[in-house]
């Protein structure tokens, strides 16, 4: 009897949710081109809370060299955009990682991937929200700072923000309220607003072409020691570098690099609408693409241009573009840019509301939340409760937060997003083919009759290496699955602990230190050996919209990036992501497990204790 239990609970855990047709009224239509694909991406990509965040970055982490930063981080982006459309055509369906999870991997990755998909959603409209609050009280003086700041500066504990941001709460509930009253995003605005946020940036650019000075990017010690003798902190190696292009060195470019994830999330907006699409093979890799680089090299000339502008020792924290604007005379044209940018952010969080509360209300639907959060209101059909849960928790996150570690939780809140979709990709290639079933349970196709190959027993006579090396099928079977599975899992640890070691001695692994560097050149073999053995399985044949290339080693190295950027963060960013993962365990295995999908009828315990 103890054995049928453990084994309903392991069946529970890696249940899969029914994939029905569609229906001819559920089906929207092809209707996006790749441009259009392309504007809804940089729409949801580009984001004007960037223009914020760069000053603490150029000043403290990285220097001119953001420039490189940003590269790095849309080609890596890149490798995750590819992995979210490979998962999209195993599950051409309108929807979120959360469903392609669920559809695919089973029911506890889907909630664990649903619940930092929550969280990350929550984190970009507080960030949103307070990059709004921050902006408008530069442009009124900063009265509002200071004096909150004077009133509650000496009852904040030194882990949340110096005073509540009670505007950014204010502006969060006045969406929410909106949204209950049944405002919708828009399709025309989404193309007004982008244009309005290209048209700041280009002006930017432009500023940067005339006002800058290129000595701003070869600058000596002896430069910032001049300019600024009578402050703090311009010793050699001391919080303003040694200056030059990298004055943090290599260190500081990997470390803003992993920031600068946080630029380019929202590409998976292309892959969610992918159902939409005239040419989906086609334009979703390209509108993908198109869009990351587009806001690259958006990025790329405002961080160009205010590293030109001024020396990137003297760019102020708090809206760093419009005081660089008002430092070169520019006064007029400061306030045109922080109008332009709020009108940006305004859109920008009107936006990003909608699909924070409904992962929720999919979740509560499916009973892995609470399924009082999928309460809708009887006249209007809105999602009331998901509404209000997911609104109250980015307030509260705006109101206590400060900005800078926000954009710190949400980076590896969403590096850890895009490993999970990674580790899908390399897994799910190797499988048998998923197939719909009307009424039923998602389930294994079973292998082709006919195929002489497929009579081999799984077990075999031949020794455990011999069929690693040589599989007894040439497509995916449940043991060469369950192989890809155990090797993706052991390649997970691998990785993770190479970038624990890269990134805590650097110096160490490239130096040539005996112990460190023997333990690393291990780890590559053993990472090299069993990718080798992944490499060898059948891969499924079936017809797919979009397959990531170079598999299995696309997945692999967006995993080792990501797993190495989330080693970068600080341990009050680890913490805070440990705190809500832990909540998110205790909600699934004390709720979650035992109300989702209700509707499918448990298996009643054999009457004796032998189960087969």
């Amino acid at each position: 009897m103890l054995r049928w239990y453990v084994h309903q609970f392991g069946q529970k855990l890696v249940r899969r949710r029914p994939l029905e047709p569609l229906k001819e009224s559920e089906s929207r239509g092809a209707t996006l081109n790749t441009l259009n694909l392309v504007i809804l991406g940089v729409g949801k990509i580009m984001r004007a809370a960037i223009y914020i965040l760069i000053g603490k970055m150029v000043k403290y982490v990285t220097g001119p060299a953001i420039i490189i930063c940003f590269l790095v981080a849309a080609l890596f982006s890149l490798l995750s955009g590819f992995c979210h459309a490979k998962l999209w055509a195993r599950v051409p369906r309108s929807g979120s990682a959360y469903l392609y999870s669920y559809v695919t991997m089973g029911q506890m990755y889907a909630f664990f991937t649903g619940w930092n998909l929550i969280l990350s959603l929550v984190l970009g409209t507080a960030i949103l929200a307070s990059a709004w609050s921050y902006i408008f009280d530069s442009l009124i003086g900063n009265h509002i700072s200071q004096a909150l700041q004077g009133t509650f500066s000496l009852y904040m504990p030194q882990f949340l923000a110096k005073y509540p941001d009670f505007l950014a709460l204010a502006l969060v509930l006045l969406f929410m309220g909106l949204q209950m009253l049944g405002a919708h995003d828009s399709a025309l605005f989404n193309k007004v607003f982008t244009g309005i946020n290209i048209l700041v940036q280009s002006f930017i650019i432009l500023s940067g072409f005339i006002k800058g000075d290129l000595h701003n990017w070869q600058l000596t010690e002896q430069d910032y020691t001049l300019n600024t003798s009578e402050s703090r902190g311009t010793s050699r190696l001391g919080p303003l570098g040694s200056g030059g292009f990298v004055p943090f060195g290599f260190d500081g470019v990997l470390h803003g690099a992993a920031l600068c994830f946080y630029a380019f999330v929202g590409f998976d907006a292309i892959v969610a609408r992918g159902e939409e699409a005239l040419n989906p093979q086609r334009s979703i890799p390209l509108g993908i693409t198109f869009s990351i680089f587009i806001c690259f090299f958006a990025y790329f000339g405002v961080s160009a241009s205010l590293t030109l502008i001024l020396p990137y020792y003297q760019i102020q924290l708090d809206n760093p573009l419009s005081q660089t604007f008002l430092h070169g005379g520019w006064i007029s044209a400061r306030y045109v840019l922080s109008v332009g940018i709020i009108c940006a952010i305004t859109y920008r969080l009107h936006s990003a509301m909608f699909p924070m509360y409904q992962v929720i209300y999919a979740m509560a639907e499916d009973g892995l939340l609470f399924r009082g959060l999928a309460q809708v209101c009887a006249h209007t059909g809105i999602p009331i409760m998901a509404i209000m849960s997911s609104g109250n928790l980015a307030g509260v996150m705006a109101l206590l937060f400060e900005l800078s570690d926000l954009v710190d939780f949400l980076s590896v809140v969403t590096l850890l997003a895009y490993t999970l979709v990674a580790f899908s990709v390399l897994v799910l290639r190797y499988q048998p083919h998923l197939k719909e079933k009307t009424g039923e349970e998602i389930e294994m196709e079973p292998e082709a009759e006919g195929n002489p190959l497929d009579s081999v027993p799984e077990a075999g006579t031949s020794n455990i290496l011999e069929s690693l090396w040589f599989p007894p099928s040439t497509i995916p079977t449940q043991k060469s699955g369950q192989i890809v599975c155990g090797c993706a899992f052991l390649l997970v640890l691998l990785l993770t602990i190479l970038s624990l070691i890269m990134a805590q001695w650097p110096s160490q692994v490239f130096s040539g230190d005996p112990m460190i560097t023997t333990v690393a050149v291990l780890l590559l073999l053993l990472i090299t050996g069993v990718t080798a053995i992944i490499w060898r399985q059948p891969q499924d044949p079936s017809h797919l919209y979009f397959k990531a290339p170079a598999l299995p080693v696309l997945p692999l190295v967006s995993i080792l990036v990501n797993i190495y950027s989330m080693m970068r963060m600080t341990t009050g960013t680890w913490a805070l992501l440990g705190i809500w993962m832990g909540i998110g365990f205790v909600i699934y295995f004390g709720y979650g497990i035992r109300h989702s999908l209700k509707e499918n009828n448990e298996l009643q315990p054999p009457a004796s204790t032998s189960q087969t």
